[in-house]
């Protein structure tokens, strides 16, 4: 029975079972247009096994870096061998995650695993080009915003022996460094501490990042910073290449020394650190060379000091010897020529001296009399108002007033000003004008 406002049930006879489905989708996909196709894309998640390399291919947006699509990538065991092993010839690194690339493959269907992209061909080029492309967007970026030469700017410190490095802890490439910096037959006396970081992996940046960060905190105690890496796949340098590594760099308030991979690599940390060289060992020998020129300068200076000294004293030896010789004459000759300016000067005294002396004479009485007459006078003013005003202290005084019948009364030295003050057995005393009175009052 079929209710009434229901739809009839689909006829089970036509229906597909997911193997049909499958099995139409990949009929579909055999046109030609789908058949050695060339693809951009940036590898995921890339794994061997058995032989086969596994990945998935995932196109970004440039702008947002979210993924506008994705589909599963093989490269088979018949082919990865020769491809991965001209990519490596061609570009100097391995096929990884996070490189563009651009293959060639066919998409394929599988009823049990789905759609993917069977890879046959690479192209090398492409890579290489996207891998330039990028890093000349990041220097150019960097140069933009005015902080491309900032760490090439700083100035060395000399000499430069405090060093903070920055390296994979316990990594060959950090032995060779430290073998070669302490083993110098200058005998130059580094001061190095290893700050740890990830040199490899996604993880790289932030890791470096973290390691800066930790040396800028206390960058008064160091004088450089080396970042140091050996050898080993191009591929694992990608990290390298990154903008927000690149701008710290750039603005660290220390000289930075990149020694990463070998010399064929090149990555964006070596065109904005201080000082790029080829390998930790080559960085460890550009410090030598550094101290040993600072060293050779002291040495130069303590030099020029000795000749300085010896020029000196030469020259001491010789005034020395000089006067040494004029010393028995010298006396004899300097009392002749006091003796002759002392008779020029007796001379010249005695031929202008009375016509000389007598005004001047004259000058200084007199202003001795005019001394005298101002000294007399003010001395009178003075005297005249010293008894004017001792004439009134007397009539102001206290006891001018005592002796015309007053006197004062005083409670404990304090002057009485009122009887109200006063009461039945208070002690007084009354100052009259020869002498003082002690009494008790009785009744008020």
């Amino acid at each position: 029975m079929i209710h009434e406002g229901f739809p009839s049930a689909p006829d089970t006879r036509q229906a597909l079972t997911l193997a049909q489905l499958n099995a139409r989708v990949a009929r579909q996909l055999t046109v030609p247009s789908l058949q050695s196709v060339w693809v951009t894309a940036e590898l995921s998640d890339l794994r061997v096994s058995g032989g086969h390399c596994y990945m998935e291919l995932i196109d970004k947006n440039p702008a947002t870096g979210a993924v506008n699509a994705r589909m599963r990538g093989i490269i088979w065991a018949g082919s990865y061998g020769r491809l991965s092993a001209r990519f490596l010839a061609d570009t100097g690194q391995r096929l990884a995650t996070g490189i563009k690339v651009m293959v060639c493959g066919t998409v394929n269907f599988h009823p049990s695993f789905g759609m993917s992209f069977v890879i046959s061909d690479i192209n090398p080029s492409f890579t290489m080009g996207e891998i330039e492309r990028r890093r000349r967007e990041i220097l150019m970026r960097l140069r933009s915003e005015g902080v491309l030469e900032l760490n090439r700017s700083l100035p060395w410190p000399d000499p430069t022996l405090r060093i903070a490095v920055i390296s994979a802890r316990g990594a060959a490439g950090y032995g060779d460094f430290i073998n070669q910096l302490f083993n110098t037959p200058s005998h130059l006396r580094f001061s190095v501490r290893l700050f740890p970081a990830l040199l490899q992996g996604e993880r790289t940046s932030a890791s470096v990042i973290a390691a800066l960060d930790a040396i800028a905190a206390e960058s008064h105690q160091w004088d450089c910073v080396v970042i140091i890496r050996g050898g080993g796949a191009t591929s694992d340098l990608v990290a390298f290449d990154d903008y927000d590594l690149a701008n710290n760099v750039a603005q660290f308030p220390l000289p930075v020394i990149v020694g990463i991979g070998h010399e064929r690599d090149v990555t964006v940390l070596d065109f904005v650190a201080a000082m790029r060289v080829k390998t930790p060992t080559a960085a460890a020998q550009w410090l030598i060379s550094k101290g040993e020129e600072a060293l050779e300068q002291l040495q130069f200076m303590g030099s020029e000091i000795l000749r300085a000294a010896a020029d000196t004293m030469a020259g001491a030896r010789t005034r020395l010897a000089y006067f040494d010789g004029l010393l028995p004459l010298a006396p004899s000759t300097a009392l002749e020529r006091a003796a002759s300016r002392l008779h020029r000067a007796s001379a010249a005294v005695g031929a202008v001296g009375p016509a000389c002396i007598a005004p001047a004479r004259e000058r200084l009485n007199g202003r001795l009399r005019m001394i005298e007459t101002a000294a007399s006078a003010a001395i009178e003013r003075q005297l005249t108002r010293l008894r004017s005003a001792s004439a009134l202290a007397d009539v102001l005084s206290p006891m001018a007033t005592l002796r015309r019948g007053y006197t004062i009364t005083r409670i404990d030295g304090h002057a009485v000003k009122s009887v109200a003050s006063l009461s039945e057995g208070t002690r007084i005393e009354t100052v009259l004008p020869d002498g003082t009175v002690y009494s008790e009052i009785i009744r008020k």
